[in-house]
């Protein structure tokens, strides 16, 4: 008899109608928090610490994308999460008044939770849309620093210029006067997919319930919005107001299973602009296993 599955998750708001799937549903898998992000999520997946991942799009993609990649890369996308774009603000330090704008960003030091993670891509991106790209030179020094408290703490002790991460999770921190809000940029692409290691396969009828389980999930948490918010406000870091207005921007995909290959191609393609990935990586048809 086949083990739970062991599914790697960030704790954020995003994360609750997978808490729904295993508390109304019957889940039957392990799941593992990984408050670093994605890039996180792409080692442990390689190192078999890990079956299933739900994470941010353009880090998934920028995992498998690399042309140095060792062995098959470890992952496959295999579903869809959420369909709405993700909001990544971009913060500094209270007392930066040095920077004022995204303006001020030219040139300077990033804060990233890792190489390759969603925070690394989006900095390119972010880059990219300002017309700061040079071939063959970094936009910015891009400076690993594991979790979203050391990329608050880096911007007050300068050792960081800004960083990027999602909008109602930075903005307790805003309200607070602990960092500065100096711009957003949005994902111009559907937000969180959902990859498998390549050692289970597609057909694995652990996915198949994980599937299920969670379009249940998904259901529940857009029928009983009261249950949600609690949820959010009591067991995770946001107020019960920033719960409610996160959850008028945000849309659940409908249908979990499967992945679109023409948006991963179309992520791809901005990463190889932006020299996330290299053309030697795998193609987007590569990437996802089960297609939509």
């Amino acid at each position: 008899m086949s083990s739970p599955l062991r599914i790697g998750f960030v704790p954020e708001h995003f994360s609750t109608p997978l808490h729904f799937a295993q508390k109304h549903f019957g889940l039957d898998a392990t799941l593992i928090p990984f408050p670093s992000g994605t890039g996180h999520m792409i080692t442990a997946l390689r190192a078999g610490e890990i079956d299933v991942g739900i994470g941010l799009t353009e880090g998934w993609v920028a995992g498998l994308g690399k042309g140095d990649m060792e062995g098959d890369g470890g992952y496959r996308i295999v579903g869809t999460y959420v369909d709405s774009p993700l909001c990544w603000a971009v913060s500094t330090g209270a007392q930066r008044n040095d920077i004022q704008s995204i303006a001020d960003l030219k040139d300077s030091k990033i804060g990233v939770s890792r190489i390759g993670s969603g925070s690394y891509v989006m900095g390119t991106v972010l880059a990219d849309q300002q017309g700061w790209l040079t071939p063959g030179t970094p936009p910015f020094t891009f400076t690993p620093l594991q979790t979203f408290a050391k990329l608050r703490e880096g911007v007050n002790d300068k050792t960081v210029d800004f960083f990027m991460w999602e909008h109602f999770t930075s903005k307790r921190y805003y309200d607070n006067g602990e960092i500065k809000r100096v711009g957003e940029i949005y994902t111009p692409w559907s937000s969180w997919l959902i990859v498998a290691s390549t050692s289970i396969g597609e057909t694995d009828s652990r996915l198949k319930e994980l599937f299920e389980s969670l379009d249940k999930g998904v259901k529940h948490f857009l029928e009983n919005e009261e249950e949600a918010v609690k949820y959010i406000y009591t067991s995770l870091d946001y107020s019960e107001e920033d719960a409610r207005e996160w959850l008028k921007t945000v849309k659940f995909t409908n249908g979990i299973r499967g992945a679109n290959e023409a948006l991963v191609g179309k992520v791809r393609d901005t990463l190889l602009k932006a020299e996330v990935v290299e053309e030697s990586g795998l193609g987007a048809e590569q990437m996802v296993a089960i297609k939509r």
